[in-house]
């Protein structure tokens, strides 16, 4: 190969911009895993809050899981 040609080469790489490696950064791990996460436990507090304060019911009611299913049953029953 002549040198004119190596260096015609030589230009039209460095012409080309360079490919940059996608990274994850932490801004995206923090949305994908903490705001989920939190949007479950605003949902579980609301749940909370409006049986407590609106029903004017026991806190240790809403642990108990046939509470959650007698209020599941209530909204979607046929």
């Amino acid at each position: 190969m002549s040198p004119q040609g190596t260096h015609k080469q030589e230009e039209a790489e460095e012409s080309r911009p360079a490919v940059k490696k996608r990274r994850v950064s932490t801004w995206s791990i923090i949305q994908w895993f903490l705001i989920p996460l939190l949007l479950i436990a605003a949902l579980g507090c609301g749940l909370t809050a409006g049986y407590v304060v609106l029903g004017k019911r026991e806190l240790t009611e809403v642990l108990q899981w046939s509470t959650w299913k007698h209020v599941y049953d209530l909204v979607f029953a046929p």
